[in-house]
Parts: structure tokens; C-alpha cells; sequence
């Protein structure tokens, strides 16, 4: 592609020999400019890639003007010129040329030149982006690093010292209504050691109220990314105490402001100072703009956990309350019952606990799912946090979006205020989804992201949100028949399906009932202040008969209301009798026909999994192993995802 060039010089002759010159070498002369403003002008509809700029033009602007403007759109820019003012040429090579040539200049002498600048601007381009790289990735782990907020501010001024360097900084974030954690500034005494001023020992120092010094760093955040060196920089100091305070205290002559807005409620402050007269250029204020968004993802998601600590307080009471209970009821001890099928439910549990493994626990409703999550909660290495439980079933469909994943300010009717979604409160910690088969289709594809990409999107948000939680989910449904209904997605169900545990219904561990009604007796007891004088023979035969549909939870009612209807005197009796009414199961003789044999809804299923399979593997052009493979896909492994496709009778052509 031929390289776009634009020729600036106020004298017609030299800047027509120069179109001649590079029309025939292959360049596409896009304008001649005589003046500041024309040469805008061309540069905005153009864009050209170099510019070949004498330092003289017609107008009050010279070329060195243009050559900050060309600074700041990154074009390549060479001189021109037959002037050999000291004073001049040092003002021209302050805005970094690529080049110069002198007045007369030969033909090969100007495609030389363009050659050199071109090779140092795309090698300049290439540097000045894996800077930028290089700093984002330092910033954004030093945001992540849970160390101490000062400490947090020392680390990332040594990184910046690298691209932007000072001599004093101001630095820290600010919000619209007072101090998040405060600033800081650090002044330079050595190759790389730094004297911490706190704000506090700062105002002292310069002899400015923090009151002042408050409406001054709103005029700064007013006034956007600015450079102030020499003659600027003085005039700055005449106009703001602020900045002859500082100058007089540590001897500066320049200023970089960065006041980066991070968030709906406040800045990211930069403010950089240094000794020499021209330290800043229009490449470190870019640089520093190129960095807001990463700046803005690393300080939103610091102010999203510290709003999370402050959320964390209101609700100290609920918390105490929720501890008191884990310890009452949820403990792994005080899951009641000695049954064969119980204590395999314990060895699962105990085996699963201490990793991260997602867990689906399966099983009627009453059985004691939330108590299970609990203990596999308390018993992990996230059990210093607080687990986090959503019943996906009580919540509107309009709003669990919104409870799950947080909204901003303003992104719906009604969101007055930014909210954290339950996955970024379960931060560090661990999250409980009940009721799992009760969630929306659209919403199922959301949690599968965060099963997979372990990052999630508030509703309005423009960034994802990195989240490190522990998935356990809980349903009383078939979803192996919600997916061949179309209710629920086969690849959420194999995320979900890591390490399925089946709680038994209480008529299938019967020789629980005395230990448990025992424990419930022992309870509400304790609640009521009434003595506990046994249970009635005959309602305890009772209790022995009875299915309990409703298992645990019906079971803590009917002790319940037996208490309540207690005279404190004699044993416990049930206010209702206990009566089985589920239908008895037909005989093979005497029952009605399905509308579906048993063999016809299992071919079902497989239809639905290997349609499944196939559609992954042609997104995967066949290729079942290594990364970005089915295998990786599905979350299984390569030698599973093989013996499978064989059962379904998929072979590795339909890929």
C-alpha cells in the first residue's frame, strides 16, 4: 500500500519539488499546506502517514505547533529547514522528530530520510505497545493483590516510574463525596527509593488546609489530562497555591495531571512532578489515557469489593445470625441419622468438601439439600466467608438477572443505584443455587459462562468481572428430562454434573425417624421453655408408617405443632393424623400404559445428547483433544468424550 504523505512549507517551489520528488518513488502526495490550520485540515480528512513539516509557516503557529498536534495522533513527522537558531532546533527536538533535513537537500536525501522515519516509527509504534502492555498487566496485578492500600499505591508508582517518570506524585482514589482510602505521594530520593508522604503529613508540610487542597483537586479533575513544562508550569504556579507550594517544597519544574474517571462515583488521581523543565511529552499523556480502561477494570472491581465490605457491615447482624445458625443446624455433625444410605451421602460429601468441585445435589424437596451445602461449605478452605444462597425459584424472572449478576446505576427503569449481584458477593467464598432447574433458559447460558470463563457481566456494565467462587446447586427435578423437554441445557447440566450427590427421601431411611423426631423434640423444647416428655407409643408407630412427602421440613412441623398443642405435662401427640396419601403403584398387569415406554424415553435422551455432542464437534471441525477440542469444551475427558461417542455411534468423520 502506498504510504500517504503530506508536505508542509510555506514556500510553494520547495513543497512542489518535494511532491515531484515522491510521486515518483511511489508515494501519494495527499496535500500541500502552507499554513497551521491548513494542514489540520488535510491531516483530519486525509490522515496521512508521515508528514514533511518545515518549522516556518504562514500564520501565528509554527511547525513546531503542528508537530505537538502530529505528537498526539502518532504520525510520523521530518523536518524541514535552512534555519540554524540554537534556540529552535532545540525547541524542534523536544517534540521527537523522526527526522531533519536540511535546506537545499538532494533527491536521494529526502527518500533516505523517509525510509529511516518510517522504520522508526513502526518500530516505535511496536515498542511503545508492548510498553503499554506491560504496564496494564503490572497494574491490573497490583490491583488484584490483597496487601494494604498504601502499600498498594508504593508499588504502582514504581511501575509508572518506568513509563512516565517524577520526582513527586500525588496518587490515589477519589470520590465525589469524600475519600474512598485516601491518597498518598511519594517523593523520589534515590534511583528507586521513594519517601511515602501520607496526605495528612503533606498538608503540614506545604501549609495547605485540606479544605483547599480539596477545591483545587476539583479544579484539576475539571480541567482533564494536562501538560505543564517551563513557562506553562510557572504560569500554573502563579494561578494555584496547590502547585507553588509544591514546586517551592520539592524544586519541580513540570506537570503531568491524569485525573482518570474509573467509575460512576469518582477519579483515579495522577499528578506527576518532575526537577526538569521539559520532562513531559504528548507520548506520556497518551500513554496515560491508553491506560483509563485497564486502570478503570482494576479500580471499579478495588471499589466493588470495598462497597462489598461496606455491604458487608450493614448486614453484620444477619451474618452473626446466619453463623449462629450454621453452628445449630448445619454443622456436618448435626445432620441427624445413622441410615446406610445417610452415611454415604457423609462419604461423598467428605470427599468432595476441600476442593472446588461443583456439586448437584439431588433429591425431594425437604431432605435437607441447603443442610449438605452447608456442611460442604463449612468444611472447605473457603469457610472463613460467608456461603451465599439464592433459591432460584422464589425470585421473579424480571429480577434474578439482576440478583445474580448485579446492575449499574441507570441501566433499568428503577436501578437508582448500582448493585452488587450475589456471584461478586460470593467472592473468595461460596455460592448456593437452589432450586436450579427453576432458572430461565437465557439466564442458564449467562451461568454457564461463569462456570467456564469464571467472569461475569453486571446488567448495563460495560466490563466482566473476574469472580473465583465455588458452584453447589440443588434440584428436586429430573433434568435429565427438563433437557429432553427443552427446559434445561445439556452442556449447563454436564458443568453442573461434576460430582452429583442423591439425598435419599426419609421413607427410605425409616430408622432415622426416632433420632430425628428426638432432635426436633429436643429443639423446640428448648424454643418453648415446655418439658419433654417423650413421644405417645402410638403416634411414634405412627411416624414409623407414615411416607412423609415432605420429609425433614414436614417432619420439624408436625414436632412443631405438637409442641405448640402440648400441655407440658404428658407425651407428644400429632394435631392431625398421620395418613399416607400418595397413590399406591399400579402392578405391571393393572396399569394404565404410558404415552412413552421406558426404552423410548431413554432413546430420547441419547437422541438429545448426541445431537449435542455432534453440534460441538462441528464447531470444533472434529477435533476432540488439546485445546479448544470437544473434550475441552464439555468438560470431560478426551477418553470419556471418546468412549461415549461410540456408545451414541458417532464417529470421528462426523467431525
Amino acid at each position: 500500500m502506498e504510504k500517504k504523505v503530506l508536505i508542509v512549507d510555506d514556500e510553494f517551489v520547495v513543497a512542489n519539488d518535494l511532491r515531484l520528488i515522491l510521486s515518483r518513488s511511489g508515494f501519494d502526495v495527499c496535500g500541500m499546506a502552507d499554513s497551521y490550520d491548513e494542514a489540520i485540515a488535510i491531516i483530519e480528512k486525509h490522515k496521512p502517514d508521515l508528514v514533511l513539516l518545515d518549522i516556518y509557516l504562514k500564520g501565528a503557529k509554527t511547525g513546531i505547533d503542528l508537530a505537538h498536534a502530529l505528537g498526539e495522533r502518532n504520525i510520523a513527522f521530518v523536518y524541514l529547514s535552512a534555519n540554524n537558531n540554537q534556540q529552535v532546533l532545540q525547541d524542534a527536538r523536544a517534540t521527537q522528530p523522526y527526522g531533519f533535513l536540511v535546506k537545499p537537500f538532494r533527491e536521494k536525501d529526502v527518500l533516505v530520510a523517509l525510509d529511516i522515519a518510517w522504520y522508526r516509527h513502526a518500530h516505535s509504534l511496536e515498542a511503545k505497545l508492548r510498553k503499554e502492555q506491560t504496564l496494564q498487566i503490572a497494574l491490573s496485578n497490583i490491583m488484584g493483590e490483597e496487601i494494604a492500600w498504601q502499600q498498594r499505591l508504593e508499588k504502582m508508582a514504581r511501575q509508572l516510574q518506568h513509563a512516565v517518570p517524577f520526582d513527586f506524585l500525588i496518587i490515589g482514589y477519589k470520590t465525589r463525596e469524600a475519600d474512598l482510602e485516601g491518597k498518598c505521594t511519594f517523593f523520589r530520593i534515590g534511583f528507586d527509593e521513594y519517601q511515602t508522604i501520607k496526605i495528612a503529613d503533606f498538608f503540614s508540610i506545604t501549609g495547605i488546609p485540606a479544605k483547599h487542597f480539596s477545591e483545587m483537586e476539583e479544579m484539576i479533575i475539571a480541567e482533564g489530562f494536562k501538560i505543564y513544562n517551563g513557562d506553562d508550569f510557572k504560569a500554573l504556579c502563579a494561578r494555584s497555591m496547590l502547585k507553588r507550594q509544591i514546586a517551592k517544597k520539592f524544586q519541580v519544574q513540570s506537570n503531568l495531571i491524569a485525573p482518570i474517571n474509573v467509575t460512576d462515583k469518582g477519579y483515579f488521581l495522577l499528578s506527576f512532578f518532575s526537577l526538569l523543565p521539559d520532562a513531559y511529552t504528548p507520548d506520556h499523556l497518551q500513554l496515560l489515557k491508553n491506560l483509563q480502561p485497564s486502570l478503570e477494570l482494576a479500580v471499579d472491581r478495588l471499589v466493588a469489593l470495598y462497597e462489598i465490605r461496606m455491604l458487608s457491615e450493614q448486614l453484620k447482624r444477619e451474618k452473626i445470625y446466619l453463623q449462629e445458625e450454621v453452628k445449630t443446624n448445619a454443622n456436618f455433625e448435626e445432620i441427624i441419622g445413622t441410615s446406610h444410605s445417610l452415611l454415604q451421602v457423609f462419604d461423598k460429601v467428605t470427599q468432595v468438601a476441600h476442593l472446588d468441585t461443583s456439586v448437584l445435589l439431588l433429591g425431594e424437596s425437604g431432605t435437607g439439600k441447603e443442610l449438605v451445602a452447608r456442611a460442604i461449605h463449612s468444611m472447605s478452605p473457603r469457610k472463613d466467608k460467608l456461603l451465599i444462597k439464592v433459591n432460584c425459584s422464589a425470585l421473579p424472572a424480571n429480577l434474578i438477572e439482576s440478583e445474580l449478576f448485579g446492575h449499574e446505576k441507570g441501566s433499568f427503569t428503577g436501578a437508582t443505584d448500582r448493585r452488587i449481584g450475589k456471584f461478586e458477593l460470593a467472592q473468595g467464598s461460596t455460592i448456593f443455587l437452589d432450586e436450579i432447574g427453576e432458572l430461565p433458559l437465557d439466564l442458564q447460558a449467562k451461568l454457564l459462562r461463569v462456570l467456564q470463563e469464571k467472569e461475569i457481566e453486571r446488567i448495563g456494565g460495560k466490563q466482566t468481572i473476574k469472580v473465583d467462587i465455588r458452584i453447589i446447586a440443588a434440584t428436586n427435578r429430573d433434568l435429565e428430562t427438563e433437557i429432553t423437554n427443552g427446559k434445561f441445557r445439556l452442556d449447563l447440566y454436564y458443568r453442573l454434573n461434576v460430582f452429583p450427590i442423591t439425598l435419599p427421601p426419609l421413607r427410605e431411611r425409616k430408622e432415622d425417624i426416632p433420632l430425628l423426631a428426638d432432635f426436633f423434640a429436643r429443639k423446640f423444647a428448648k424454643k418453648t421453655g415446655k418439658p419433654f416428655n417423650g413421644i405417645k407409643p402410638s403416634a411414634l408407630e405412627e411416624m414409623m408408617t407414615y411416607d412423609w412427602p415432605g420429609n425433614i421440613r414436614e417432619m420439624e412441623n408436625v414436632m412443631e405443632q405438637a409442641f405448640v398443642l402440648n400441655d407440658g405435662k404428658s407425651p407428644l401427640q400429632w394435631g392431625r393424623p398421620l395418613i399416607n396419601n400418595r397413590p399406591a403403584v399400579s402392578s405391571p398387569a393393572t396399569a394404565d400404559t404410558p404415552s412413552q415406554s421406558l426404552p423410548e424415553i431413554k432413546a430420547q435422551k441419547q437422541a438429545a445428547e448426541k445431537d449435542y455432542i455432534l453440534s460441538i464437534l462441528k464447531k470444533t471441525n472434529g477435533r476432540v483433544r488439546g485445546m479448544g477440542g470437544a473434550a475441552e469444551i464439555l468438560n470431560m475427558k478426551p477418553t470419556t468424550l471418546e468412549s461415549r461417542m461410540a456408545k451414541l455411534g458417532i464417529k470421528k468423520e462426523h467431525g
